[in-house]
């Protein structure tokens, strides 16, 4: 198995770029060969992608969370996953590559530096940390494809504003369902941000002698749902409609980038396993 799965380490980067490369071709060029052809291949690359961490997971006995290059391995699967389900509930196939590129560079950094890792500590070899993390990891990539979509939107705006109507303005879907995609992909992260933040305050306070719940990682997260929840109910009950809600969006990815990048400076936190 361990052959197996430094070959599908080597592969892995290819598809992803075998898959940007298709997306944006038929976003450069509508061939309508492959509208649905590189659905099928992106769907492919996911299997794949599956195998090869279920593979990490039975041969070094722990999820693939033992390390930042398992952890870029994961993210890169969650960003294409997240978008992948987000295609399939809309429609839109236009704003893939915008996406894939991303995964493809966090999957390259990963298949470089990635080792094999048998000696962890036994806390990470638990399921259910593999389950929270994961869940945590996909909804943070759900919250990031909000936020490109949400950009995305503000740059066609821009440009209808300036009357610009280049590629972008024929390629890209309209400003409504721009608007739709940054909604359905930040309720697709909140949903599984919650599933993690769930399986967290039931398991972790077992398994850590040292749990608190002013932990900075958990505060972090905490607003960050509660941003996003919040922004959820303002736009279904208040009917926050267009920019106004891209903006909310963006203003709760960046609240989430700043979040983390602080708790990672000043990290004292029964989080750091390694």
């Amino acid at each position: 198995m361990l052959q197996t799965i430094h070959t599908l380490n080597v592969i892995l980067p290819f598809l992803y770029l075998v898959a940007f490369s298709v997306y944006l071709y038929d976003f450069m060029k509508e061939k309508r060969v492959l509208t649905n052809s590189k659905r099928i291949f992106l769907f492919i690359t996911l299997i794949i992608h599956v195998l090869y961490l279920v593979f990490r997971t039975i041969e070094f006995n722990h999820p693939p969370i033992t390390s930042k290059f398992e952890i870029y391995s994961v993210l890169a699967f969650a960003l294409v996953f997240s978008y992948f389900i987000l295609e399939l509930l809309t429609d839109i196939r236009w704003t893939g590559y915008y996406i894939i590129i991303f995964s493809l560079i966090f999957q390259a950094i990963s298949s470089i530096y990635i080792v094999d890792n048998y000696e962890v500590k036994e806390i990470l070899r638990s399921r259910l940390l593999g389950i929270h993390v994961i869940s945590a990891i996909l909804g943070y990539a759900g919250l990031t494809i909000s936020a490109v979509h949400g950009l995305l939107f503000l740059k066609l705006y821009k440009d209808i504003k300036l009357n610009k109507f280049g590629l972008l303005f024929k390629r890209l879907p309209s400003l409504e369902i721009l608007e739709k995609l940054s909604f359905y992909s930040a309720v697709i992260g909140f949903v599984l941000l919650t599933i993690a933040i769930k399986i967290g305050v039931i398991w972790l306070p077992s398994a850590f002698p040292d749990y608190s719940y002013l932990d900075p990682k958990l505060l972090a997260t905490a607003t960050i749902w509660l941003v996003y929840g919040t922004g959820i109910i303002f736009k279904i009950y208040a009917k926050w409609y267009g920019k106004k809600f891209i903006i909310f969006s963006l203003t709760g990815f960046s609240l989430a980038l700043i979040s983390l990048l602080i708790t990672k400076i000043f990290e004292s936190s029964f989080h750091t396993f390694y």
